[in-house]
């Protein structure tokens, strides 16, 4: 069967992003310095990064029947994104309050998945054809872990490459790393999977160890300012961060890396071809506000990237 394009698998919310100069503390009310509504959702937000990034993509996942799901519909739309999802009767499509510090950029995140959260194994074999035809395909775990696991089966059978993102950080069963080309935590997230603390770049790759000796193919470890370390077992190389202009809102970084890098390797790149890639991507996306909105055009990706060639 000829394979084409990312399928993504994930979550769809609305986000409500508020900026102030600190969060405020329980009974506190402060007045913020700005508020935006738009498309969010870690699943949707990848699928945004990686259909600009070139990519022809399919969303897999679960809304409701009200305005924020039309919303959801409209956004693919607007992006050629083709959508599988289930459309709820009782469930209200998901919702995420976003603190964003009104000058470093930084953010703090609630989630509600709403119907999102009911998405199953049942729906993902619903989707079962969009999966086994993707050249990669990618997850993560806003949805339940269940239907993450098999939508990976379900690739994985079918000889695509498998990208699983974990996150919201949480504590996993080793067969789930048998299933994954690549995972791609940050450094929170690789701290809860593996313990070890990422102060460094030595530390990075020690717990790169621990995620290839748990059956991951690949360790793709994102380091914020950092960069991101490619670590496998025959190779751990360090991509230094793309500098573009002042920060902005960083909330988006890590799904615009996952969905530039997804988009190269569907394209055929190379392992590091693929995370520069997806490292220039999050570059130009953390000097824009939002999600979603934030995730930048293959033309200005591949414009970074001659402007900044490899080391």
């Amino acid at each position: 069967m000829s394979k084409n394009g990312v399928a993504v698998l994930g979550v769809f919310v609305v986000d409500l992003a508020f900026r102030a100069d600190k969060m405020p503390a329980i009974g506190e009310t402060i007045a913020g310095s700005g508020f935006a509504m738009g498309p969010g959702g870690k699943g949707s937000n990848q699928a945004v990064a990686a259909a600009r990034a070139g990519a022809d993509v399919t969303f897999v996942s679960r809304i409701g029947s009200d305005a924020f799901g039309e919303l959801a519909m409209k956004t693919w739309e607007a992006e050629g994104i083709q959508p599988r999802v289930v459309r709820a009767t009782t469930a209200p499509t998901g919702a995420a309050f976003i603190y964003v510090h009104e000058t470093r950029g930084d953010n703090a995140i609630i989630v509600v998945p709403g119907a999102a959260s009911e998405l199953s194994p049942a729906d993902v074999e619903a989707a079962k054809d969009a999966i086994s035809g993707s050249r990669v395909f990618v997850t993560q775990l806003e949805q339940p872990v269940d239907a993450a696991r098999c939508g990976l089966e379900i690739a994985r059978a079918a000889g695509s490459v498998t990208v699983f993102n974990p996150a919201p950080a949480a504590k996993l069963d080793d067969g789930l790393f048998a299933l994954c080309d690549y995972v791609v935590p940050n450094e929170s997230e690789v701290e809860m999977l593996t313990g070890i603390a990422v102060a460094d770049i030595a530390a990075a790759r020690r717990a790169g160890d621990v995620l290839l000796a748990k059956g991951a193919g690949t360790a793709l470890i994102t380091l914020g300012e950092r960069g991101a370390l490619l670590h496998a077992r025959d190779r751990s190389v360090h991509v230094p961060a793309f500098a573009v202009g002042k920060v902005v809102e960083t909330t988006g970084a890590g799904d615009a890396f996952v969905g530039g890098f997804a988009a190269a390797l569907a394209r055929g790149a190379e392992p590091l071809e693929a995370v520069r890639f997806g490292s220039a991507t999050a570059g130009i996306s953390v000097t824009r506000p939002g999600t979603a909105p934030a995730m930048p055009r293959r033309l200005e990706i591949e414009a970074l990237l001659r402007e900044q060639p490899a080391r």
